[in-house]
């Protein structure tokens, strides 16, 4: 039923996820969980089998599509809304991550491995582990000098995520607001 929605600005991707970006969430998955969590990465592989059609003769794309690096630069195929879901959870982790290693707040551990990753929420709550180099600028008097980095600092990014369906209509339409180039 059509009906008048109001969009909020948002931000979205300019290209969809291609299948070597996926190929990296599979491969740190595989690196974080493997051994203790192995069906996390099994749950999270693309169903490949969605180029088969009754009159087509696509069983190359089954086999090469999401693996032979002539398509990486392709979008991935064969994922579905919770796997989608989860890749972006990771990918905030990551980008957050990334910053605070960027801001000096934290340095980079290339050795994580099962529950000692990073995570943005693990973070934010004090439950994190990590070595911190540098904190924010402590403004209590009564407190110690530096402090965690909080969310309300700017630093942290907001979780990825899917667009909803009206994001996805607004944007397909491609309007470009008074100002923009």
């Amino acid at each position: 039923i059509p009906r008048r929605v109001t969009v909020s600005s948002f931000y979205m991707d300019e290209t969809e996820v291609t299948n070597v970006q996926y190929r990296e969430y599979l491969f740190w998955l595989d690196r974080i969980f493997g051994e203790t969590y192995p069906e996390l990465a099994r749950k999270a592989l693309p169903d490949t089998l969605v180029w088969l059609e009754e009159l087509a003769y696509n069983e190359p794309f089954v086999q090469y599509y999401f693996r032979h690096p002539a398509y990486n630069s392709y979008p991935v195929v064969g994922v579905n809304w919770l796997q989608a879901n989860e890749f972006c959870r990771w990918r905030s982790d990551r980008v957050n991550e990334m910053t605070l290693v960027s801001e000096g707040v934290i340095e980079l551990d290339p050795n994580q491995y099962g529950a000692e990753h990073f995570n943005t929420e693990a973070y934010l709550l004090g439950q994190y582990e990590a070595v911190e180099k540098n904190g924010m600028e402590n403004l209590d008097p009564n407190g110690e000098a530096t402090r965690r980095v909080r969310f309300d600092d700017g630093i942290l990014l907001p979780g990825f995520r899917l667009p909803t369906e009206a994001e996805w209509e607004y944007a397909a339409l491609a309007i470009i607001s008074e100002g923009d180039d």
